[in-house]
């Protein structure tokens, strides 16, 4: 064997052995539930929601000429729970038809995608009467707003003082309106503004309130 070629063997092998692990963990991860939205003119245009049974998952809420740029994030297992039995309601979307089939205006393109090995289901549909896939689509559009609330809470304290009592707004009107699946992942940072001196007194005062109402709500709360 010339150097070379044990150069080319010696980079090849450990980037085999990468790509041999990264196979090994996506045939272990187990069943991952996937939910996509596409609805184009629209804000946002494209959301990408994957929750696995451990309750890691990623989030991608974007523009359609934006990149790809999915967020880990981390849900309790009675939300993880609820995601599972509603698609095994559907059969995990094997042979399932969820569209309405009436003429109606288009309100995006929806896709839920059950996968967990060489298994690979999924349905799409504009709109559906049935009660499961309804149910199902409502709470990720509901995960899809929480994240998104999350997100303009965390940048608009580090990059928008002034703008975080309207944000804080926004998250009470949606707590108000049952739209947070999990609203104790808004304890932590809302305390965390609560306390902190250089927001105006009228964000402090809000956050600490709803901070207060959400932990009161919701008494096994630890986020």
């Amino acid at each position: 064997m010339t150097k070379p070629q044990r150069i080319l063997v010696f980079f090849a092998l450990p980037l085999a052995l990468v790509a041999s692990g990264i196979a090994h963990a996506d045939s272990t991860t187990g069943p991952i539930i996937t939910f996509r939205k596409v609805f184009k003119s629209s804000y946002p245009e494209f959301v990408e929601i994957k929750v696995s049974q451990s309750g890691a998952g990623t989030c991608d809420i974007r523009q359609l000429d934006e990149q790809p740029s999915p967020q880990p994030f981390h849900i309790d297992p009675p939300l993880v729970q609820q995601i599972f039995d509603l698609a095994a309601k559907l059969h995990d979307f094997q042979g399932v038809d969820l569209e309405v089939h009436k003429h109606l205006a288009s309100l995006g393109e929806k896709t839920f995608e059950y996968k967990n090995g060489a298994e690979d289901y999924q349905v799409t549909f504009n709109y559906t009467l049935d009660p499961n896939g309804a149910a199902l689509m409502n709470l990720f559009e509901n995960l899809s707003q929480q994240e998104t609330d999350l997100s303009d809470l965390t940048r608009t304290m580090q990059y928008d003082v002034l703008g975080v009592n309207d944000v804080v707004a926004t998250i009470e009107s949606h707590y108000n309106d049952h739209l947070l699946p999990e609203p104790a992942q808004f304890i932590a940072p809302l305390e965390k503004l609560a306390s902190d001196p250089q927001y105006m007194d009228i964000a402090r005062n809000r956050a600490r309130n709803l901070a207060d109402r959400i932990r009161a709500d919701n008494p096994q709360a630890t986020k």
